[in-house]
C-alpha cells in the first residue's frame, strides 16, 4: 500500500495570504503546504481522503488518473471545496463518496447542483454518497474503517486502512474509538501547532494520542505557520522517545 500526502497544511495553507513571517518566507520547499489530503493506492485501487481547494493542482502534481472513492473526514471548506474538480474522474462512472451524516448533508447543500436533475454533460461531478457506519467498507482491494473523532464539538471521521490510520482535524479520540485503532502501527494525526488549540491537537497532544493508540510511528499533518519543518523535526525527535514522530510534508510517500 502506498500513501501519498497531497497536502499537509491547515485551512489557510502555508504561506498564508498576506503573511511575511519567517515560515511563510522560508526557502525550504517543505514549508509550502497545500490543504491537507492523502491518496491511498493498492493493487490498482485509488482512494482520496478529502478534496480541498487545491485538489486540481494536487491531482496534476500526483498524476492522478482515476479514483475509486472519496472519503470525507468532515465538510469544512478546506476539505471539500475541491469537489468540483473530480469531474474528469467521475465521467466514466460515478464517484463513490463516504462520510458521516453531517458531512454528507453539508456536501448536498454546498454542491446542490451536482445532485439536481439537469442536462447531461461535463458540467458537474457525478457523485454517489453513502453515510459511513461503524463498519468496514470494501473499495476495490482496500478495506477501510471509519473512526469517529471529535473536532471541538463537531463529530468527524478518521479512516483506517489496515495497519495505517489517518486522523486529521481532531482534538479528541473518544474512548469508544480506541478499540477501532488497536493494531495500528503507523498513524497520521492532526498536530496543528506547538501551542494548544480548542479544536485541534497540538504537537504534544498528537504524540500523546499516538502513544495511546499504541502506534510505533506517527506523522503530523494539518500544520500551520508557527514553526518550520526543520524546527518541528527537532521538536518531535526530542519528545518522541520510543515513538518515531515526524512532521509530514507535501509530496511525502509512505509504503506499507
Amino acid at each position: 500500500m502506498r500513501i501519498r500526502f497531497l497536502g499537509t497544511g491547515t485551512s489557510h495553507g502555508v504561506p498564508v495570504i498576506g503573511c511575511s513571517c519567517r515560515v511563510c518566507l522560508s526557502p525550504d520547499p517543505r514549508d509550502r503546504r497545500l490543504r491537507s489530503s492523502i491518496l491511498v493506492e493498492e493493487g490498482g485501487t485509488s482512494i482520496l481522503v478529502d478534496a480541498g481547494p487545491e485538489f486540481r493542482l494536487q491531482a496534476l502534481a500526483a498524476g492522478i488518473k482515476r479514483l475509486d472513492a472519496l472519503l470525507l473526514t468532515h465538510a469544512h471548506a478546506d476539505h471539500i471545496h475541491g469537489i468540483d474538480d473530480v469531474r474528469p474522474l467521475s465521467q466514466r462512472a460515478p464517484l463513490r463518496v463516504f462520510g458521516n451524516a453531517e458531512a454528507i448533508a453539508e456536501l448536498g447543500e454546498r454542491f446542490s447542483y451536482a445532485f439536481r436533475a439537469g442536462q447531461k454533460g461535463g458540467g458537474k461531478p457525478r457523485l454517489v454518497c453513502t453515510i459511513a457506519a461503524e463498519a468496514k467498507v470494501a473499495i476495490g482491494g482496500i478495506e477501510v474503517l471509519p473512526i469517529p473523532l471529535l473536532h471541538g464539538v463537531l463529530p468527524v471521521l478518521g479512516w483506517r486502512f489496515g495497519r495505517f490510520a489517518y486522523l486529521t482535524d481532531c482534538s479528541a479520540i473518544p474512548n469508544a474509538s480506541l478499540p477501532l485503532l488497536a493494531g495500528v502501527e503507523i498513524v497520521v494525526l492532526d498536530g496543528l501547532r506547538l501551542r494548544p488549540h480548542p479544536t485541534h491537537f497540538s504537537v504534544d497532544e498528537a504524540i500523546a494520542a499516538a502513544r495511546a493508540i499504541g502506534a510505533r510511528e506517527a506523522w503530523l499533518t494539518h500544520l500551520t505557520h508557527d514553526a518550520t519543518q526543520a524546527e518541528l523535526e527537532e521538536y518531535c525527535a526530542a519528545r518522541g522517545g520510543d515513538l518515531r514522530a515526524y512532521p509530514a510534508w507535501d509530496g511525502l510517500e509512505l509504503t506499507l
